[in-house]
């Protein structure tokens, strides 16, 4: 039996009206198993570990270097870095 075009527009608003009340499936797949925090909590996680933004001008072929120690330990810049200055902070 086919459907009148305004029984088929009555249904199409109801399955609408259904949905609105339902939110989307959160997590799906582990999709935002990893989802980044957003700037205000990553400064707060941050301040909790007592660490705080350090910005400075390096010449490009020592933050290559940088980089690279980096990516050969499989560790993060700040963790590099942090290593490095303490190293030769010591050597004083």
């Amino acid at each position: 039996m086919a459907m009148k075009p305004m029984d088929l527009a009555k249904q199409k608003g109801k399955a609408i009206e259904g949905r609105q009340g339902q939110a989307s499936t959160p997590g799906r797949f582990g999709k935002d198993a990893h989802a980044p925090l957003d700037k205000r909590e990553q400064r707060e996680r941050d301040r909790e570990l007592g660490l705080v933004p350090f910005a400075c001008k390096l010449h490009v072929d020592l933050v290559k270097q940088v980089q690279d120690l980096a990516a050969s330990r499989k560790t993060g810049l700040n963790e590099i870095t942090a290593e490095l200055i303490t190293k030769g902070l010591a050597k004083k």
